[in-house]
């Protein structure tokens, strides 16, 4: 049986040039609201990935993202966010698009469909048994991925899939397959909507629970972040101001002093 692409499938509304601009807004908003509750349904494959990748990272492994297209540029979105929001070096979670830095902001003519890239950029990072693969794919066919998914598995790897369509072949590659099923978009065939908005969703709750169990938040502060402009560090000199009872002006003394919110209150407690 022919594998059937929902993702791509005739969208549920049609003439929309001739619809008013609120019309069109309110069309895709009312699309938009499926999105959670497609994810939603994925959350026990997401928690058994993420409680899979927290003992990887706990020993020195990393995450790499997977993808092409739109699926490539938010995972590597969520890679470049990792460092300044929880203070961590930008080689634990790494984002790799088909085609390399070009494709992020110019298509790579027929990038994503070497079947032998992905992996060839794995092996480029000495990738291992202790890091984790995770392929994005909103059709489940992309080669570029598929490929680094079924030779990051012979390997021992441990591999994942985040997907909008049901048993796909890139489903098929991974030992978790995340389905997020968000049907038709509004724009036939165009999966920078609901999928990529799907795919965001998903990337920041893996990163996030991880980072999380990895010891990065304290409370639900990102004392770990980096002091990269103004405003993080007035928030960092709250969030120090806050949790040791001092004025403003002493708390951001010690936060630039000690370089991180985390490193400010250990050093302040350390010498009462």
């Amino acid at each position: 049986m022919a594998f059937i692409k929902i993702s791509e499938q005739p969208s549920l509304y049609d003439n929309l040039e001739n619809k008013s601009v609120l019309e069109l807004l309110t069309e895709i908003n009312q699309e938009d609201r499926k999105v959670a509750l497609a994810v939603e349904k994925a959350l026990p494959q997401i928690e058994k990935l993420v409680s899979q990748i927290v003992p990887r990272m706990e020993q020195g492994g990393r995450i790499f993202y997977m993808g092409a297209g739109t699926s490539g540029r938010l995972g590597v979105l969520d890679a470049s966010e990792i460092p300044p929001t929880f203070g961590m070096p930008n080689t634990l979670v790494i984002g790799l698009i088909a085609g390399g830095d070009t494709a992020l902001r110019n298509p790579v003519e027929k990038a994503e469909d070497n079947m032998d890239a992905g992996w060839k950029e794995l092996r480029e990072r000495n990738i291992n048994e202790k890091d984790t693969v995770i392929g994005i794919a909103a059709s489940g066919t992309t080669p570029y991925v598929i490929g680094a998914l079924r030779e990051a598995r012979k390997h021992g790897i441990l591999t994942a899939s985040i997907s909008s369509n049901p048993d796909s072949p890139v489903s098929q590659e991974a030992d978790i397959p995340v389905e997020m099923i968000v049907g038709p978009e509004y724009v036939t065939g165009s999966s920078r909507m609901k999928s990529g908005t799907g795919q965001k969703m998903v990337l920041n709750m893996i990163t996030t629970a991880t980072m999380i169990k990895l010891g990065r938040v304290k409370g639900n502060r990102m004392v770990n972040m980096q002091l990269s402009n103004a405003k993080l560090v007035d928030r960092g000199t709250r969030m120090v101001s806050e949790e040791l009872g001092l004025d403003y002006e002493q708390a951001n003394r010690l936060l630039l002093l000690h370089g991180s919110v985390r490193k400010a209150i250990d050093a302040y407690k350390a010498g009462k």
